[in-house]
């Protein structure tokens, strides 16, 4: 199968979705929601292109290299964001962002 040689990549690029996902959902919760306007609008960009690039390495898209490099940097801006952010959520999503990053640099 396709897939197969992209594990390590798509466990990056799933844990990254999942924790974008709860950063969004946290980040609407929070007292100034003005104030996180980014960091909600980047953990979307990024939980889609996570989504997306995991469903099209699962295909065995021809592209994994193009969209593994468009995935790679909207991670990193949005793990650069939450950095700024003292919440616990995006602590968490930055990690997860980061390592994504870094995985999808691999397979670019």
């Amino acid at each position: 199968m396709a897939h197969e040689k992209y594990c390590a990549v798509i466990e990056a690029l799933h844990e990254c979705m999942v924790a974008c996902n709860h950063c969004y959902n946290a980040c609407l919760e929070e007292e100034d929601v003005k104030m996180m306007a980014n960091c909600i609008r980047l953990d979307r960009e990024c939980a889609d292109i996570c989504a997306f690039l995991e469903q099209a390495l699962v295909r065995g898209t021809p592209f994994a290299a193009e969209l593994a490099a468009v995935c790679a940097k909207i991670c990193e801006a949005c793990g650069n964001e939450c950095n700024k952010h003292v919440h616990e959520h995006c602590k968490k999503c930055a990690e997860a962002c980061f390592k994504c990053a870094d995985a999808c640099r691999i397979l670019a």
